[in-house]
């Protein structure tokens, strides 16, 4: 049963362990359960009292926010949903247990009335009478943890840290319904949310467990010293090696203090990890981020774990799209549900910072004009022509009406392709003749629109699929002196993206800086929503 609407969003590219409150012999117990269909009980012989509703959410005025589904719950079942003559059903507990792990979520709170439900919990199977107290705030509970873990923060608060990708509504009530008939679906439902929030969920466990351990010291470099290399020998050595020994990116620790091959091929696969190239050096920028502590990185998981519920779940079984991550400079085609193309991307900088928002793929234009935007005709190309009477020749421009257009050509900003998926932001993929920024390891230099540093391969690989353009079609149409366009017959979703921590399925996660400030800010309303 499919709570969301099937908006298709993003992604990318880029568990459950049950104690029962009494004792820890029932844990396997209540885990079958969990795995079994719980949804019709002998509660159904138990009325609701209607009039409960309105002292019950005086008395517990946190839950009121959930008062319009509590109510919707109980007019679609008329009866106790959580208990049997007997007792709370296994569920119930199941659910409780989720709750009382919200940290293994990344969520840093702890629910409302806590000891209201410890007690509820405490006195379960005792023989007491069922009673809509109880009853409620369970239900309560129920929609507190889909909120939190399922849903997330309000889309307010998302739109508030630059996220304008879709957001769906949550039924909350007809979801219950879903972990009713299949409980087990709340150890990792990927039909309500995205695959990268397991992996993430995962990697939150390692980082957790390093924690635990006492994590790693500061490395610091000798006064003096710009750079290790291979062969040299420094205390800081002996502290790179156990942070990445720790992190998995050396088999074992052998605290040696000399930088030898094993050591090195440790630095290259943690910068592979995170899209850069090893030059063989330790230098300051790399012992920076190598100070990065455990909680600071715990903290990072747990903010894209957030980024994640804001994800519709049907990208999960989608077959094909464009995925762009801004912190990690990264492009993916997926195709036929894998990754067909990968590519170093530019990005906005700060003061042109590229949206994160959705669109549909419909048409390329190869060997295009570029027209120039307003503002960088009044800030940049005005300027250049009161310089320069012969300016807009020598930059292969012309006068189009009021505006100004460069042709196309070799030297045309948008290089020999672009590919457009209509916005209001006014932003596409495109190429570029200046090849060398993807050599830069920070590629936040555009005026907001995203540059491909394979562009032909994915210009091949798109018109290949949908009409069976030869590479040389491609290329005379990208070496042209007019514009040609090429219309999809079939639509690419598209997915501008922010996600600074990304994970593999082992839960092996690469860390990226985040080049528009957004993880504070998202932080903040994580941590303060208790």
């Amino acid at each position: 049963m499919t709570m969301r609407k099937a908006h298709l969003i993003i992604a990318l590219l880029f568990g459950f362990t049950l104690t029962t409150v009494s004792c820890k012999k029932d844990k396997d117990k209540t885990e079958a359960d969990a795995n079994t269909e719980v949804h019709d009980h002998d509660g159904a012989d138990i009325p609701i009292d209607a009039a409960a509703f309105d002292p019950y959410f005086k008395k517990f005025p946190q839950y009121k926010e959930f008062e319009k589904d509590i109510r919707e719950l109980y007019q679609k079942h008329d009866h106790y949903i959580w208990h049997e003559k007997r007792g709370l059903i296994e569920f119930a507990e199941v659910l409780y247990n989720r709750v009382n792990q919200l940290d293994d979520e990344g969520l840093p709170m702890k629910i409302p009335y806590k000891k209201n439900l410890d007690e509820v919990f405490e006195d379960a199977g005792r023989g007491e009478k069922p009673n809509m107290e109880s009853e409620l705030l369970i239900s309560s509970m129920y929609m507190y943890y889909a909120k939190k873990v399922i849903n997330g923060l309000d889309a307010s608060k998302s739109r508030e840290t630059g996220w304008f990708l879709p957001r769906e509504k949550m039924d909350y009530v007809g979801y219950l319904d879903t972990l009713m008939k299949e409980p087990q679906k709340i150890k990792g439902d990927k039909s309500e949310l995205f695959a990268m929030y397991f992996n993430l969920k995962k990697g939150l466990a390692k980082y957790r467990e390093i924690e635990k351990k006492g994590g790693w010291g500061e490395i610091v470099l000798d006064k003096g010293v710009k750079s290790l290399k291979e062969g040299d020998s420094a205390k800081a050595i002996v502290q790179i090696r156990k942070r990445l020994a720790l992190e998995g990116y050396l088999k074992n620790d052998s605290k040696s203090a000399m930088y030898d091959s094993d050591l090195a091929t440790g630095l290259k696969l943690y910068e592979e990890k995170h899209n850069r190239d090893f030059d063989g050096k330790i230098g300051p920028e790399m012992v920076k981020e190598l100070n990065v502590s455990v909680k600071d990185l715990i903290r990072m998981i747990t903010v894209n774990m957030e980024r994640c519920r804001w994800v519709s779940p049907a990208i999960n079984k989608q077959q094909e799209y464009i995925v762009v991550n801004i912190p990690s400079y990264r492009m993916r085609y997926v195709k036929d549900g894998k990754p067909s193309l990968i590519s170093r991307v530019v990005v906005g900088k700060e003061l042109n910072k590229t949206v994160v928002f959705s669109g549909q793929m419909s048409y390329l234009v190869f060997s295009p004009y570029w027209n120039v935007p307003p503002s960088i005709l009044e800030k940049e190309i005005m300027p250049g022509i009161a310089k320069d009477a012969n300016y807009l020749s020598k930059h292969n421009m012309e006068w189009n009406g009021k505006s100004v257009r460069q042709k196309p050509g070799g030297q045309n900003s948008l290089g020999k392709v672009k590919f457009m998926f209509p916005n209001s932001n006014n932003i596409y993929l495109h190429d570029t003749p200046a090849k060398s920024l993807f050599n830069a390891d920070d590629r936040a230099f555009s005026h907001g629109c995203v540059r491909v540093e394979k562009a032909r391969e994915l210009a091949l690989a798109i018109t290949k699929d949908q009409s069976n353009w030869s590479a040389s079609k491609v290329d005379a149409a990208m070496n042209g002196t007019k514009e040609t366009y090429f219309n999809l017959k079939r639509k690419i979703p598209v997915y501008i993206t922010y996600f600074t921590a990304l994970a593999d399925e082992n839960g092996n996660i690469a860390f990226f800086d985040d080049i528009y400030e957004r993880d504070g800010r998202l932080s903040q309303f994580l941590y303060a929503a208790k």
